[in-house]
């Protein structure tokens, strides 16, 4: 064999072995890329992401009952507003320091969240939710339609 001929070959069996690798590395991607596709319609599926849970409301009424039978009503409002008005026998802890104040709440009760108006609580309890409690709901229409109801207050009544 030639110089040139033993040269053409060894390229030539050189090409062929990168068109090999790509091919392998090619496979491998599409693998793993399949893989983290099923592993996110897994997770989509099975609903471990609480965060983005469905918050459960309660009507006034439901929160009313359950406050009479010991439940544990979380108010998520400012201490302002705690100071002007708030439901006897409730726990306040503001929305904002919530996250940091987790180890404050019972895991093994039910926790009704409320607020003035309904939009608070039911980040309240999504923020609960994320954090593995499972056992909570959020009263809708808030404080203004407990106190419309006539239910009891603490406070100058809004």
């Amino acid at each position: 064999m030639k110089y040139w001929e033993v040269a053409v070959s060894k390229r030539k069996h050189v090409r062929a072995k990168r068109k090999s690798n790509n091919r392998q590395y090619t496979i491998m991607g599409f693998l793993l890329v399949l893989a983290l596709a099923l592993i996110l319609i897994v997770v989509r599926v099975l609903g471990f992401n609480q965060a983005s849970a469905q918050v459960r409301q309660v009507s006034v009424d439901e929160a009313y009952a359950k406050y009479q039978s010991g439940v544990f009503l979380l108010d998520v409002r400012e201490q302002e507003e705690w100071d002007e008005y708030h439901v006897p026998n409730t726990t306040l802890i503001p929305l904002d320091q919530l996250p940091n104040r987790l180890g404050d709440l019972p895991r093994d009760e039910e926790i009704v969240v409320i607020c003035r108006s309904g939009n608070r609580s039911k980040d309240g309890a999504k923020i609960l939710l994320k954090a593995g409690f499972t056992n909570v709901t959020s009263m809708d229409g808030g404080l203004k339609a407990w106190s419309a109801k006539g239910y009891p207050l603490e406070g100058i009544r809004p």
